[in-house]
């Protein structure tokens, strides 16, 4: 005896025809737009970590060098408050380009990306406090150079949402995609 289950429908192979009176719902046929959202959807917050660790990175770096960055005073100030004056300017000034520059680094090559992401957050911190500290310097009339430089940090924010979303596990996915 034979211990499969016998059926009273034939098997089929690929080479045996389908019965016209078979219901098989048409193939869908993808367009230029369902593509680009496919590639959007496989590469796109890749790209965002990227480019989110190469503004880590490179305002991280110019932070190194004394003069270059425009926001080395207020990074000064600013950690000088949030710390109430126990850091001093010239370590406040290397510790926010340490600290950037291996949140750039995460960010980039994938690698502690989780801990850069924890840094980052703690980062955004001080990155924002400018925002309730400094606010009638960073607008006395409206947004002054150095404001408009905390203000584009709220995109940054935004993006480093996304990503660490992402690498939490959240994903994107496409409508009627099969996961």
């Amino acid at each position: 005896m034979s211990s499969t289950l016998a059926t009273n429908t034939p098997r089929r192979d690929a080479s045996t025809p389908v019965p016209s009176n078979t219901y098989r719902p048409a193939p869908r046929v993808a367009g230029p737009l369902d593509a680009l959202a496919a590639l959007l959807a496989r590469y796109s917050i890749t790209a965002l970590r990227i480019s989110l660790g190469l503004v880590f990175l490179g305002f991280g770096a110019l932070k190194f060098f004394d003069g270059m960055s425009p926001a080395a005073e207020l990074a000064q100030r600013t950690i000088d408050a949030l710390t109430f004056g126990i850091v001093g300017p010239d370590a406040a000034l290397l510790i926010t380009a340490i600290l950037e520059t291996v949140i750039g680094l995460t960010l980039i090559t994938g690698i502690f990306l989780r801990a850069g992401l924890v840094l980052l957050a703690g980062a955004f911190v001080g990155i924002m406090a400018p925002l309730v500290l400094f606010f009638h310097e960073l607008f006395p009339h409206g947004p002054t150079i150095v404001g408009q430089y905390v203000i584009k940090d709220i995109v940054l924010v935004c993006a480093a949402a996304v990503v660490a979303s992402h690498a939490l596990g959240a994903r994107l996915t496409l409508p009627g995609a099969r996961s």
